[in-house]
């Protein structure tokens, strides 16, 4: 399983929005320059994070974006979600009815044990947590 380029910058454009905004929004061009992600897909990032209430849009001359929860409050779960969809080890994991033999399947358990798994570290950590991590790094 690979994490897609789609999740990580997702992730960095959280992460920058929430350390450089306080009061005033921040914005798109800003982070872009910060982290080397081009304008045009941190626009198209920014769609699903907007319309499901991670960040909030200000219009205007001084606009931009802020986070739309506190940072302890978004976790990372549901931000791949929103991004890339379920993270699957194998397709049957979410559906077994892919797979004529998901119930006798000798494998499928412990890809649904795996999937769980890592499901539940991802719910545990939150964008503080990456925020954090990258207080440590810098």
């Amino acid at each position: 399983m690979k994490i897609s380029t789609r999740a990580r910058y997702g992730l960095r454009l959280l992460v920058d929005l929430a350390e450089h905004s306080g009061k005033d929004p921040v914005k798109l061009k800003d982070i872009s320059q910060r982290q080397g992600i081009s304008l045009n897909y941190l626009r198209q990032l920014i769609m699903p994070l907007e319309s499901n209430k991670i960040v909030r849009s200000i219009r205007g001359n001084r606009g931009g974006y802020l986070l739309g929860k506190k940072p302890e409050e978004i976790n990372l779960l549901d931000i791949m979600n929103l991004l890339e969809g379920p993270i699957d080890l194998v397709d049957c994991v979410h559906n077994k009815n892919l797979c004529q033999i998901s119930d006798t399947c000798p494998t499928r358990k412990i890809w649904v044990e795996i999937s769980e798994k890592m499901e539940q570290s991802l719910v545990q950590k939150s964008l503080k947590d990456l925020m954090e991590n990258n207080e440590i790094h810098n």
